[in-house]
């Protein structure tokens, strides 16, 4: 519940005046629907709304809004309770039953509170009590309109990963992940043998898959091998397949990878795990493009392009020898190197989105999205799993979540109170708008929200942080700031929140 009313002695058709020092920010344009039996209370609400940079429109009953509903299409809902007629709660029955996706604000007199949380249990997002105070409207309707997008977001993603699959797209636009997705584009359509290297969790097989789904290849099999999990004795027959009594147990013959993947793709995760002397068998398969099953003469050729992945650092591997220095150069035609979780910026969040739509609906749960605590732990957090770690939490955090959006207390513990990551403030790429936030929200950190000793060592003024954070949140940036700025921590700092 979001309701904190304030009371304005002198109403002006309903609405408390505005602060003059109230900062007028645009909005995206979005469509109200103020709908009151008084008209002047609707009007000057109307006003209000179009000063901050809304498209409003008034109706002055029920039948008059739903009428407006199908010609305006409004994205949020401003409603009386009390009128003649159908009532608030009628209303909102009503939009709900003709399916129209809109977010409701309920307003309602002081005797009539109880009757408006009834609203809320019906679906409205929260209620305000007359007369209204312009600050309250105004972040609540902010609130219901993030709520709003979290939910169309949430849907547009159901329909890919419904129509596309998980594997559709590769998630961020950090300037790494920027960089391989050129570089993807680029080596994708050629028959060229590719090296993919990075941490263990950074997503080498969705890289490898999206290299096999963008080319020519599409068509054919992707077959995936992990070359540490096979036991040596069983990795040969695995690649190569084996004939009928090659060995005990071979009670028929079976088509290994390479053949089964004719035409297509074979991954090979964890090259550097495999046996030296596979190692060899395997250069002669890429280079002479045949092979011999276990126990077989016959020569078998096939067409297959194999991209290869390791966690280890290659240099070091050749050196050592765990990868031998021929099939290093076989393999390593095309070299893509995956950057960890940790620096990839606010990619961190767009994959925790995109995990909390995908188990959701798997879990058929009404999770949409992160609250803005929880985005600023994940933010923080060093990710040493990298993104195999970042799925796993997300996915425990949709199992356990209440609410439609999840709360820290669903993370794990490491994530809550882990090592903060060591992002540098500033990557490549970035604007001087982003450093300046990440800045003030690591500062935030540091004075453990306590933004007058933040404003002292930013070197600005208190007024000038409050502004910013402000901005911030009016403008949908505010990625982190809330964690810091509950107002628990900002009371026993004697501050009262921006």
């Amino acid at each position: 519940m979001h309701n904190n009313p304030q009371v304005s002695p002198e109403p002006a058709h309903g609405v408390a005046p505005l602060d003059d020092d109230s900062p007028v920010i645009a909005t995206s344009k979005r469509r109200v629907l103020v709908v009151d039996d008084y008209a002047p209370s609707a009007d000057g609400l109307c006003e209000h709304l179009e000063t901050w940079g809304y498209s409003a429109r008034a109706s002055y009953n029920a039948e008059q809004a739903m009428a407006a509903a199908e010609e305006f299409d409004p994205e949020l809902v401003v409603s009386d309770l009390v009128m003649p007629g159908a009532d608030g709660i009628q209303l909102l029955e009503k939009l709900r039953a003709q399916n129209v996706d809109v977010e409701f604000l309920m307003l309602t007199g002081q005797g009539t509170i109880e009757t408006a949380k009834e609203a809320i249990q019906k679906g409205a997002f929260d209620y305000l009590t007359k007369p209204v105070d312009p600050a309250h409207l105004r972040h609540l309707l902010n609130l219901a309109s993030e709520r709003l997008e979290s939910r169309r977001t949430m849907f547009r993603l159901r329909r890919v990963l419904q129509n596309h699959g998980w594997y559709d797209e590769l998630v961020g636009d950090s300037p790494p992940m920027i960089e391989l997705k050129r570089l993807i584009e680029q080596v994708a359509p050629s028959a060229a043998s590719v090296m993919i290297t990075g941490e263990s969790g950074t997503g080498k097989e969705l890289v490898a898959r999206t290299l096999h789904h963008r080319s020519p290849r599409a068509s054919q099999p992707f077959i995936p091998i992990n070359c540490a999990a096979i036991p040596e004795n069983l990795l040969e027959s695995e690649l190569f397949g084996h004939e009928k009594g090659a060995f005990t147990g071979a009670v028929a013959t079976r088509l290994g990878s390479f053949e089964l993947a004719h035409g297509g793709t074979v991954f090979l995760d964890e090259i550097g795990e495999m046996p030296a002397l596979l190692q060899a068998k395997l250069l002669r398969a890429l280079e002479e493009r045949s092979f011999r099953r276990v126990g077989g003469s016959q020569e078998i050729n096939v067409d297959v392009r194999v991209i290869a992945a390791t966690n280890r650092d290659l240099e070091e591997a050749k050196r050592t020898g765990a990868l031998r220095e021929d099939l290093y150069y076989r393999l390593n035609v095309f070299h893509l190197h995956l950057a960890p979780l940790r620096e990839r910026g606010d990619d961190k969040l767009a994959l925790a989105q995109r995990f909390v739509v995908y188990f959701s609906h798997r879990e058929s749960k009404p999770v949409v999205g992160l609250d803005d605590a929880t985005r600023y732990l994940i933010m923080r957090y060093s990710w040493p799993g990298n993104v195999r770690e970042l799925r796993n939490a997300m996915e425990r955090a949709v199992i356990v979540a209440t609410g439609e959006l999840i709360a820290p207390e669903n993370l794990p513990g490491a994530v809550r109170g882990g090592p903060a990551g060591n992002d540098p403030v500033v990557l490549a790429g970035m604007t001087v708008d982003e450093v300046e936030r990440r800045l003030i929200f690591l500062t935030l950190e540091k004075t453990e929200g306590n933004k007058t000793r933040a404003a002292k060592m930013l070197g600005v003024s208190l007024k000038t942080l409050h502004n910013k954070l402000r901005r911030y949140r009016e403008t949908g940036l505010l990625l982190t700031a809330e964690g810091l700025e509950a107002p628990a921590i900002a009371a026993q700092n004697g501050e009262e929140p921006a």
